[in-house]
């Protein structure tokens, strides 16, 4: 009987070491965007995935918040250099630095969000936020009083015509006569954390007769829904749920959970079903959403909610399809 309880014990206690050297072969990091881990949209979002799966499974991720192009390259390269993998790297804008770490380092692993490069240890993720851009949209069109709505987009580019494309997409899937204004912040990644500018773009559409601005333009976000709540229209935030910044002005986020894929990056690593290639997230995939919270209850009657939710179901079962503006760069309003 004794023999019998030590073999159980000395069976356990394997047991514990192998999870333990598990553990200590996982060794996840992340490169931020250049607008930092406190954006409060894109980047704060992967952060908080970041913390999650640390308070979760106490592995620690190694962080580095780069300041220019040069430095994002370098820290892909040190962090696989130092043996970290999986490598979440934050941004479309990181698809060449992808590109190159992943060649110099093909036994590292790498998960990139937002953009597609073909390499045989990266994991591509993109997100279809044209859905979630359809649903705010249409909220927008329910909401308006003025009959015209506005989007800004940080850069002009495709990854962001997507946004207001699908934003266009609903708000006249419910009032087909509504004026949708377009306008974009800047033409470089400075763009997306200039919230003064942002501010200025958005007061432009206010004053064009806009009553509702939706902004997909990282930090220079928080600078449209400063000038929304200060001019008494309202402002729908992007990535991150950012209903708390201006509780009654922010009518609703359009949510997009990048945390979620760099969480799930690390925990398919973990458990040994990391895999290179392509994933798409919507709809569906709990990818992107609309937010409903005690920050806009107010301005969301359950009519709206109602139909928006409606709409979501719909498109989940394939009976309304959203145009995505990356199929071939055009949209169809």
């Amino acid at each position: 009987m004794k023999l019998t309880k030590i073999t159980m014990a000395l069976a356990a206690g394997a047991v514990v070491l192998t999870a333990s050297i598990a553990q200590a072969d996982i060794s996840p990091a992340v490169v931020y965007d250049k607008a930092g881990k406190f954006d409060k949209s894109f980047n704060e979002a992967v952060f908080n995935g970041v913390k999650r799966f640390t308070a979760d499974t106490g592995i620690s991720v190694r962080e580095v918040e780069p300041t220019n192009d040069a430095q994002v390259e370098q820290g892909l390269k040190k962090l696989a250099k130092r043996g970290s993998s999986p490598i979440v790297a934050v941004g479309f804008s990181q698809a060449n630095a992808v590109s190159a770490a992943a060649q110099a380092y093909p036994d590292s692993k790498f998960t990139l969000i937002d953009m597609v490069v073909p390499e045989a240890n990266v994991q591509n993720v993109v997100f279809r936020a044209q859905e979630g851009s359809f649903l705010v949209g249409a909220l927008a069109a329910m909401k308006s009083e003025t009959g015209t709505v506005g989007y800004v987009g940080a850069m002009d580019i495709p990854l962001l015509a997507v946004f207001g494309c699908g934003y266009e997409q609903g708000a006249k899937h419910i009032n087909a006569n509504i004026n949708v204004l377009h306008s974009f912040i800047g033409s470089t990644g400075a763009a997306f954390a200039n919230p003064s500018k942002g501010g200025e773009v958005a007061r432009s559409q206010f004053e064009s007769g806009a009553d509702v601005v939706f902004a997909a333009a990282g930090s220079s976000g928080v600078g449209v829904i400063q000038t929304a709540a200060d001019m008494g229209k309202l402002a729908i935030g992007v990535d991150s749920n950012q209903n708390y910044l201006q509780p009654g002005t922010v009518l609703t986020s359009m949510v997009k959970r990048v945390g979620e894929a760099a969480y799930q990056s690390y925990a398919a690593e973990q458990n040994g079903t990391w895999k290179p290639g392509f994933v798409s997230m919507g709809l569906a995939e709990g990818g992107v959403d609309w937010a409903l919270d005690e920050h806009n209850r107010g301005l969301v009657t359950a009519d709206m909610e109602a139909k928006v939710n409606a709409l979501k179901a719909a498109i989940i079962a394939g009976e309304l399809s959203v145009h995505d503006y990356m199929s071939d760069n055009t949209c169809n309003y």
